[in-house]
């Protein structure tokens, strides 16, 4: 059985946590776009949207997001938090194997996040309340792109990969 499956969700919701352990599990690769993107673009995500903003940003990770998804073979994909945001980004996802929507609300992603400052968009005056925003526009585009969601608010880790394993062994 082929396994390519891919993690979305909110900045904070565990997508390269959990997608390190479930590569682990699974005995596949493990591929974190964002960590892939930083590489591509030789600095910190941060750094280039502040240097050359989110436009250019979203533009490149469509690019790498083309690439990886063109890659063969077996493997778990940590995506960006924003990746949702383009069209043929959904399109590239949905295509590319089964997608886990790691649903967690705007509060409990604050708890994890409020001292992370490598989140660019979350570099605000009123953190939650851009958490609040960004869900508001992205919960729908993860829904609308994951074959399955998957609550992260209080499982550990083990608890999540195995209910993702759960789901994967039954859309076989």
């Amino acid at each position: 059985m082929q396994t390519r499956c891919a993690l979305v969700g909110m900045p904070g919701s565990g997508k390269s946590t959990v997608g390190r352990h479930l590569a682990r599990r699974l005995d596949v690769p493990f591929v974190d776009l964002d960590q892939r993107m930083e590489s591509v673009l030789g600095t910190s995500i941060r750094s280039y949207f502040e240097q050359h903003g989110e436009d250019s940003f979203r533009e490149r990770e469509t690019a790498l997001m083309a690439e990886i998804a063109a890659e063969p073979g077996d493997m778990v994909l940590s995506t960006g938090g924003g990746i949702v945001l383009r069209q043929p980004n959904r399109v590239a996802l949905r295509d590319f194997g089964h997608v886990l929507y790691l649903r967690a609300s705007p509060d409990e992603i604050f708890k994890r996040v409020r001292h992370d400052k490598a989140r660019p968009l979350l570099q605000v005056a009123n953190p939650l309340e851009r958490l609040r925003e960004l869900y508001a526009v992205r919960d729908p585009l993860y829904r609308e792109v994951a074959h399955f969601t998957v609550e992260t608010g209080r499982p550990t880790v083990s608890t999540l990969v195995n209910m993702i394993i759960m789901q994967l062994d039954m859309a076989a």
